[in-house]
């Protein structure tokens, strides 16, 4: 369930993929995104919860935008209050990804720093689709 969170909230923090753009490392985000979890942003609606994805005004597609922690979202928009996010597993920010490919140009991941890093969503998807064996 969506809930309103503070910046501070451990459940809405990777440190696992905070290092990885840290290090700007491609492989490493790619497990942090397998093994730990990614803080997505949502829209500020009653109901469902429900993915909140960015567009460039001329853009026809989307950017989902991915976050290390509640806080780098809240730096990204500092002027708007609730911001919500949920915090996403791999299988499920797979199952995102599945469902919205079509509609999505990227993924940006901390967009507002301190180590953004940006992929696009096939390249993202192929990577939570790996598993140990291959």
């Amino acid at each position: 369930m969506a809930k309103k969170t503070t910046s501070r909230a451990p459940e809405f923090r990777s440190q696992a993929l905070e290092e990885a753009l840290k290090a700007q490392d491609a492989a490493a985000v790619a497990f942090a995104l397998r093994n730990d979890k990614a803080i997505v942003p949502l829209l500020p609606v009653e109901g469902p919860p429900q993915v909140r994805v960015f567009r460039r005004d001329d853009a026809d597609k989307y950017m989902l935008l991915l976050f290390s922690s509640a806080s780098t979202y809240v730096r990204m928009l500092p002027n708007e209050t609730g911001h919500r996010v949920l915090a996403y597993d791999g299988p499920t920010l797979q199952e995102f990804l599945e469902a919205n490919i079509g509609v999505l140009e990227a993924v940006w991941f901390d967009v507002a720093g301190p180590h953004p890093m940006q992929a696009a969503p096939e390249d993202v998807l192929h990577a939570l689709a790996l598993r140990a064996d291959e």
